[in-house]
């Protein structure tokens, strides 16, 4: 059994799940926002799912926003900013007083859907989350890259390329200008359009201009996004996931868009909307363990 926690800013949710991937146990608590709070939640959230089970895990997976710095083990980058600064790792250990392994979200995300998603069985994986914010994830036979200063998929903030001059560049929470946080998430999404892609999505299926061109520019900023991740790693499958992956005309939109893009005469790599939707991340965190350290 492999035990499973996202940590998202609202919610902490927990997963037990079997060595096929099937979920045994599911439990989820809001997240209290703040950080001793928190790491008490996640220890306690353990405890009741493994009681609802009635089996105990040996290791704990917690996909979460930001990542570990490896100069100091402390959290960074993570738009629930109370955690940053913290030893998120340390104390969880302490807590469940069992193995821990945090990783960043995006990368949960791709795990999971290169494990046993829409990216099964692809060598190489690109997880994209499309969301109130914007990340990336990494996945390579299996294995999440995290690189060499743990940042390995921070996709989300960098800028968006070829931009235009009507695409001004705004200030981004992290500080920076120009991320694409601020133009392909859902939030960049409603600030750029003044509506939400859900509702963009339902009006452009009856056909409203308006609403048909904000979809048609936000798939076109998602391909310029994509296509330089594609001249730099050239995945097998890039998975969408998040809120926003549940705009459908994004696949053929983005797919058709990138040729315009990329640095080649053909694209191989097949852009497809995830599997396991909101169960990706929990599902992605306990597959951080391998079989033999989750024995």
């Amino acid at each position: 059994m492999r035990l499973g926690v996202d940590f998202g800013g609202t919610k902490i949710e927990a997963a037990l799940l079997d060595s096929q991937g099937e979920i045994r146990a599911r439990q989820r608590v809001a997240n209290p926002g703040n950080y001793a709070a928190a790491v008490q939640a996640v220890a306690d959230l353990a405890k009741r799912i493994e009681q609802e089970a009635g089996v105990e895990s040996k290791t704990i997976g917690v996909g979460m926003p930001g990542s570990l710095s490896p100069l100091t083990g402390l959290v960074r980058n993570s738009n629930s900013t109370w955690l940053n600064g913290k030893p998120f790792l340390e104390d969880l250990k302490r807590a469940t007083a069992k193995p821990v392994k945090c990783e960043n979200d995006a990368n949960c995300f791709a795990l999971s859907e290169a494990v046993d998603g829409a990216a099964a069985g692809a060598r190489v994986v690109f997880g994209a989350i499309l969301g109130t914010g914007c990340g990336g994830g990494v996945v390579v036979d299996g294995k999440t890259i995290e690189g060499a200063s743990g940042i390995g998929g921070e996709w989300g903030h960098t800028p968006l390329p070829w931009a235009r001059s009507d695409e001004i560049q705004v200030r981004d929470w992290c500080g920076r200008h120009g991320c694409l946080e601020q133009w392909i998430s859902g939030t960049g999404f409603k600030r750029t359009f003044g509506m939400d892609g859900h509702q963009a999505d339902a009006a452009a299926k009856t056909g409203d201009p308006v609403a048909r061109v904000a979809i048609d520019l936000w798939s076109d900023r998602v391909a310029r996004a994509l296509s330089v991740i594609i001249d730099v790693i050239d995945p097998d499958v890039i998975v969408v996931g998040g809120g926003m992956s549940n705009i459908d005309a994004l696949y053929p939109a983005v797919q058709a868009k990138l040729l315009a893009h990329v640095f080649s005469d053909f694209i191989a790599v097949r852009v497809v909307k995830n599997k396991h939707g909101d169960s990706s991340g929990v599902r992605g965190a306990a597959w951080l363990f391998t079989p033999e350290e989750a024995q």
